[in-house]
């Protein structure tokens, strides 16, 4: 069913991304893509490791143009639907978009890399815990912080107000957030979530993924895998020290506030936690 794109639909497609790709991605991709045989599968797992080109390929793989019967949160599957021609394209026309300055990339770094490590993991704890939406965990954790990079660009000062929120032992990172501007990097990561057409329970964790405390005291019929989402999300951000990459903290305050809750649903105890999250650690995830 690979189709290639003209520029009328390249365009339409990178309107709602907005988030700059990684340098070092880019330059990988083209490599690949300048091979005599370009190898689909590694072309796949570059692309499934940077948030803006993930993005790119589910958001056209789940356009109308395609009338699939169900979302798709597999980057791998989407590039092998979308074919050489079009995932060139969009990696083209992205990389058109992308010229960015040294401080931009720096400032940056942190959102990237937390978000892959996060993915990972939870791919890692959805396959640890036989969850069979492993494709979807991975999605949620690479797109969970989406907003963080357009608020960054959107609002000055919103870097302080990130790190007051994870630097706040009651965790009010969301209310800090929303007083300032009148707005939060969880619903506008839901809002490019929801545009990139990833499947509705990522997008309703992403919505609330700080407020996991109203997730699970609103709990409502037939939501328990948004809740196993949400508790997968929170497990491999504890892991990955999330709040250290982004908060620049070295207590995570927000899994002191809400870790029960997760272990709870999932019924594990903090023996199962600690073996979990040394799986993790002997697949070199979570390890800085």
């Amino acid at each position: 069913m690979s189709q290639t794109l003209n520029e009328n639909q390249l365009r339409r497609i990178l309107q709602g991304i907005s988030i700059p790709p990684q340098p070092q991605i880019m330059v990988d991709l083209h490599m690949e893509q300048a091979m005599p045989d370009p190898d689909m599968a590694r072309i796949s797992d570059i692309i499934s490791q940077d948030v803006s080109l993930s993005a790119a390929v589910l958001k056209l793989v789940n356009s109308a143009a395609f009338s699939l019967p169900r979302k798709i949160a597999s980057v791998q599957q989407a590039v092998m639907l979308l074919g050489t021609n079009s995932v060139t394209n969009i990696v083209n026309g992205l990389a058109v978009k992308s010229e960015l300055s040294d401080d931009t990339i720096q400032s940056l770094h942190s959102f990237w890399d937390t978000a892959t490590d996060v993915a990972a993991i939870c791919s890692s704890l959805a396959s640890q815990l036989n969850v069979k939406y492993q494709d979807e965990c991975y999605a949620l954790g690479l797109f969970h912080n989406a907003g963080i990079p357009l608020m960054l660009k959107r609002f000055k000062g919103y870097k302080e107000i990130l790190i007051k929120g994870y630097q706040d032992p009651n965790f009010q990172l969301t209310n800090f957030e929303n007083l300032a501007f009148k707005t939060n990097h969880s619903v506008v990561g839901y809002y490019l979530a929801k545009s990139w057409g990833l499947p509705k329970s990522c997008c309703a964790v992403i919505a609330k993924h700080h407020r996991i405390d109203f997730l699970f005291s609103h709990r409502v019929a037939g939501d328990s895998i948004n809740l196993t989402f949400a508790s997968i999300l929170k497990m491999a951000e504890h892991i990955a020290a999330a709040h250290k990459h982004i908060g620049n903290v070295d207590k995570d305050y927000e899994w002191e506030k809400i870790g029960h809750y997760v272990l709870d649903h999932l019924e594990l105890t903090e023996y199962d936690f600690e073996g979990l999250i040394e799986t993790c650690h002997e697949q070199g995830l979570g390890l800085n």
